[in-house]
């Protein structure tokens, strides 16, 4: 029987309701820090899954009320949605939702099947396929004066008649799209970390954000729904790996902390990694596989084509999921060696 071992269908959707309890922390401070446009998308991402959902399980001749009621396509909805920028036209988030869905998903089998984070496979075509629109971030409130109220975001979104001026006033690059704009620029961290968009630890709102999705986690955690080891191997992976490039040149790489708080990591550690089914099974398997997407985040956050690289480095440790439970399997009780094989003698 694959991943995730839950028999009761109950069980998991008790699970599921619990994540996206623990994601209300992250929605109301991104409302409160960037506007209610992430409202918007998130109702437009919940919708299109459950009927890309609905569907799917139709076609594959599936009872549809007990898998919808499950409420784990409604999480994948918001980790994606989580993910995109809250002014995301709506083309955007209806294709990034039903690739995560119908392809991620249900053609590898349904729940407990797929081998990638559906959430993050949506987010990988996307940032692919339409990188120009996925650089289209709110700013924050404390850096914009004339915020969008939720029917102006909605305009926005469903591609209404918006002055230009109006949405460059209130969209701006993130603090990574920054940092790397800056040192293409010859500019040195310090120099860069002047522009209004940084504050005292990664972006200006962002480092909210980011603690408002760490305390989300830490709720999962104190109710046993996620273990220790993948979060604090992948934060340990972020800040080990930064720390060693910022100590070696500060003016070309930014500082741990820098990098903990910029976008997406929190979000990344506690909710997107965790996932019992695309992740490592074994204890110290947990451990490989989170450290391997914190440090692969960095790589490609320093030297590859995109300004974050927490979806591409979780989804390339998915692949090697295979492997590090083959090679972390505890010794079977009973035996003399590993994996239920006896030692040589």
């Amino acid at each position: 029987m694959p991943s995730p071992f839950i028999l009761d269908r109950s069980s998991v959707t008790q699970v599921m309701a619990w994540v996206l309890a623990a994601l209300l922390p992250g929605v109301a401070a991104y409302v409160w820090l960037f506007g209610p446009g992430i409202l918007v998308t998130l109702t437009l991402a919940t919708v299109t899954a459950l009927a890309a959902e609905a569907a799917m399980l139709k076609a594959r001749g599936y009872p549809a009320k007990p898998f919808l009621t499950d409420l784990s396509a409604i999480v994948t909805a918001w980790l994606l949605a989580l993910s995109l920028p809250a002014l995301a036209p709506w083309w955007l988030i209806v294709t990034g939702t039903l690739f995560a869905i119908v392809v991620a998903k249900h053609l590898y089998g349904g729940l407990g099947q797929n081998i990638f984070n559906p959430a993050m496979v949506g987010y990988a075509v996307l940032i692919v396929s339409f990188p120009v629109q996925m650089t289209q971030w709110p700013a924050p409130l404390a850096l914009t004066e004339t915020p969008l109220t939720l029917a102006q975001s909605a305009t926005v979104i469903f591609g209404g008649d918006v002055p230009r001026a109006t949405l460059d006033a209130v969209t701006m690059a993130t603090p990574l799209d920054a940092l790397r704009t800056g040192l293409l620029q010859q500019l040195t961290v310090d120099e860069i970390m002047t522009q209004p968009i940084f504050g005292h630890y990664g972006g200006v709102g962002f480092e909210w954000l980011a603690a408002a999705f760490l305390l989300g986690g830490l709720l999962l955690w104190a109710l046993r729904i996620i273990s220790w080891q993948v979060p604090l191997a992948f934060l340990a992976g972020i800040w080990l790996a930064a720390g060693f490039l910022h100590f070696f040149d500060a003016g070309r790489f930014g500082a741990p902390w820098f990098h903990l708080f910029a976008p997406a990591v929190m979000l990344g550690a506690f909710f997107i990694a965790t996932d019992p089914v695309s992740g490592a099974t074994t204890p110290r398997g947990k451990l490989i596989f989170g450290f391997g997407a914190g440090l692969l985040t960095i790589v490609i956050r320093t030297w590859g084509g995109y300004p974050d690289g927490v979806a591409f480095a979780i989804l390339l440790m998915n692949l090697s999921v295979p492997l590090i439970d083959q090679y972390t399997q505890p010794r079977v009780y009973g035996t003399g060696g590993e994996n239920g094989k006896e030692p040589p003698a």
